[in-house]
């Protein structure tokens, strides 16, 4: 029988092939840049198709296969993390994608149900080289054995579960499990919550779904794209790298802060600002703020026109406001309305005053005159500077910033003075979302844009127009005879008109599916997954909703590590106002991360608010108890912490509150405080808030007495081995008790 590194050879010699093939193919489709229409339409799907294969080739590069299953049929099959087939016309398949259906046995079966195998093995490689295999039996008639039998079956999974980190998540393919497959594999409509204390995998677990649904969904979710949210920066470069090494590059991973196109959320909120911003009755109040904006002459406007002075005063806007608020267009879209209705205003005050017949009263202009007074009028300055005044036109961060530096009548006194502040540039993650409304409240007034397409358009057209006499011209030819010169040349005209010939030298938009989402706020995504999903506020959920018409999400997290102000911390909170009861609810139980040892400290902390609260079980034991240390030398302190707990192999997070930073950075190498931490370097330093999400060899926790309870929870379920307190102030009882 063929040995399995016979097999992986095989396997990367076919996979050599194939990526050359795949690079000369896009290399070749691409030189067709100026080919007719439908053949640059289909080069632009191959370009699209083999650059996608390409990139799955070069991101799964090492560790293409890793495991086997072998059927009590006689049949064994390869499983991988993607799928490949010969080059045949067989196309049998080689290495069965993890995600196909013939693939769930090798994560579900059990020797109680056994699924039709026989033999389930793990390969772990390094590189190219196979280094370990480990068959579980679950036919136990079968009297077979390889000498690489794992009596207990978790041999991998305790592996992986003890290797040391790097900074970047690795994907779980190898060793999901099957609470974890039966998520993973749910339906894709609906919106599906997935709730886990710390160290449930359930952020895996939603990329691997994220993974899974591009599989199973391509066409839809590759024209569509998948929008992964995150809690901040730091976290999304951790998970960064999972997707790609299971082949899918169609996501868009984003923060809050990251959602409105142009806008970057470089600045932090206070606790009070971010919980005001956040609330559920924002929308009413950005309303009443646009509506302030629709002005009223206080008390006439005077519009100087042909010597005669018009007067505009509230109770004539005022009638043009209402009728402009009836059609209940956003405000700038309602501009043109409004404009409609000044214009017709100020012309009837002209008429009247210059047509009305002195003897009868009648009117001396016919309609030609009014609509010639109509289009003398809207050329008047003067009535432009007037309608700017009671009708602006607005932008989303114009409209914002305003209302931040002067909220005073649109709150109570307590909540304006927590989120005034200057105007300025710089914007925070809660301010996102109300841009956003401001977005949705403000429409746009796309005549201008409009207009600016039509002229580049006849540019376009004049330009290609030019080009195709010049090649009209260079197909003249002396001819010897008359029949010669009476016989037809065929030209370019007779081809192609300039406006068809204008449009196959507009340049083609090869962004991908994510990018081109990246860059328009009112996008559809075709599947949402949040993480961290308990922390955002009822603004926030206005936005992601936008982006999900269809309500296909996947939302991850943990209602006991709900630490922002405005975060709403239940799942019928969140998903009552846009579903009602229309949503899934499953809980994962097992805690894979965190030790016994650890998880006992952080769930007494909890229970001392808690009574009842129960943690995930963790499936492991390393026999390293936490410690803890007093001290009146903070910084010394946790200098000499970090040195006895920083491991030969993996990472250390240092996890203190933000203002003790710069002091503690000044004592530890190669830290420094105040930027997004590099997860990849040995120690880092985070705030509490910052480490959600993440997972560490070891965690120093720095004066928890100044942590809130869900911040202290977070911080200490970081650590997959070693757990250590440096303290200088009174620890939280609970904590005390726990570590005495």
């Amino acid at each position: 029988m063929q040995s399995e590194q016979e097999f992986i050879d095989g396997l990367y010699a076919r996979v050599d092939a194939l990526r050359a093939d795949t690079e000369a193919g896009v290399t070749d489709a691409l030189a067709q840049g100026n080919a007719p229409m439908q053949a640059r339409l289909e080069r632009d799907i191959l370009v699209a198709e083999r650059s996608g294969l390409l990139a799955a080739l070069n991101a799964v590069d090492g560790s293409l296969c890793f495991g086997r299953i072998d059927l009590t049929s006689g049949e064994s099959h390869h499983i991988g993390r993607i799928g490949l087939r010969t080059d045949d016309e067989e196309r049998t398949p080689i290495l069965i994608d993890w995600r196909a259906n013939v693939a769930r046995p090798f994560y579900l079966a059990t020797g109680h149900t056994p699924m039709g195998l026989r033999r389930r093995r793990h390969i772990t490689t390094g590189g190219r080289t196979v280094t370990a295999l480990h068959d579980e039996i679950l036919d136990l008639g079968d009297q077979e054995r390889t000498g690489h039998e794992d009596p207990t079956g978790d041999a991998v999974l305790l592996a992986a579960l003890d290797a040391a980190r790097t900074g970047r998540m690795h994907d779980i393919v190898q060793t999901i499990q099957a609470e974890q497959d039966e998520i993973i594999r749910a339906p894709h409509r609906g919106v599906l919550v997935v709730e886990g204390g710390p160290g449930t995998g359930k952020t895996a677990v939603a990329l691997h779904r994220a993974a899974y649904l591009l599989y199973e969904h391509r066409e839809l979710l590759a024209k569509r794209a998948v929008l992964i949210v995150g809690p901040n920066p730091a976290f999304l470069g951790y998970i960064g790298e999972v997707l790609p090494s299971l082949g899918e590059t169609g996501v868009l991973l984003a923060t809050v802060g990251e959602l409105f196109p142009g806008v970057r959320a470089t600045a932090r909120d206070t606790r009070a600002a971010a919980a005001v911003k956040g609330r559920a009755d924002m929308p009413d109040v950005l309303a009443e703020v646009v509506s302030d904006w629709q002005a009223l002459p206080d008390p006439v406007i005077a519009i100087e026109h042909d010597r005669e002075i018009l007067m505009l005063d509230d109770g004539l806007v005022k009638v043009a406001r209402d009728r402009t608020r009836a059609a209940k267009l956003p405000h700038n879209a309602a501009r043109e309305i409004f404009e409609g209705h000044i214009l017709n205003t100020l012309t009837e005050l002209y008429a009247e005053r210059v047509g009305t017949d002195p003897y009868d009263g009648g009117s001396l202009l016919d309609p030609s005159d009014i609509t010639q007074i109509r289009d003398d009028i809207a050329e008047n300055p003067e009535v432009w500077a007037a309608i700017d005044q009671l009708w602006p036109r607005l932008t989303p961060q114009r409209l914002v910033a305003d209302f931040l530096a002067d909220p005073v009548g649109y709150l109570p006194e307590e909540d304006a003075a927590a989120i005034r502040r200057p105007v300025t540039r710089e914007w925070t993650v809660a301010d996102v979302p109300l841009l956003d409304e401001a977005a949705e409240l403000l429409g746009e007034d796309d005549r201008v844009r409009r207009a600016l397409a039509e002229r580049e358009r006849e540019s376009q057209v004049a330009y290609a127009q030019g080009v195709l006499d010049v090649s009209f011209a260079s197909r003249t030819y002396e001819f010897e005879d008359k029949e010669a010169e009476d016989s037809e040349v065929l030209s370019a005209h007779d081809i192609i008109d300039a406006e068809r010939f204008a449009e196959r030298q507009e340049e083609d938009d090869h962004r991908s599916a994510a990018e081109r989402a990246a860059a328009d706020r009112t996008w559809a995504f075709g599947h949402i997954i949040v993480d961290e999903a308990q922390e955002l506020s009822p603004m926030a959920w206005r936005l992601l909703m936008r982006r999900s018409p269809t309500r296909s999400m996947t939302l991850v997290g943990d209602p006991a590590q709900t630490a922002e102000a405005a975060g709403v911390g239940s799942w019928a909170g969140i998903l009552e106002p846009y579903v009602e009861d229309r949503w899934e609810h499953t809980r994962l139980g097992v805690n894979y991360r965190t030790p016994a040892e650890i998880m006992d400290v952080a769930a007494a902390v909890v229970r001392a608010e808690q009574p009842d609260f129960e943690p995930p079980s963790s499936v492991r034991s390393t026999g390293v108890k936490p410690w803890a240390r007093a001290t009146d030398d903070l910084p010394g302190a946790v200098a000499e912490a970090v040195q006895e707990l920083t491991p030969q192999e993996g990472r250390l997070a240092v996890i203190a509150p933000r203002h003790l930073h710069r002091r503690l950075a000044a004592r530890l190498d190669g830290v420094t405080a105040g930027a997004e931490p590099d997860l990849t370097h040995d120690v880092v330093l985070l705030d509490p808030r910052q480490s959600k999400g993440l997972e560490f060899d070891s965690v120093l926790v720095v004066e928890p007495g100044l942590y809130r309870t869900s911040d202290l929870y977070v911080a200490l379920t970081r650590a997959t081995q070693r757990l250590g307190v440096v303290h200088s102030r009174a620890l939280p009882k609970a904590l005390a008790a726990v570590l005495a």
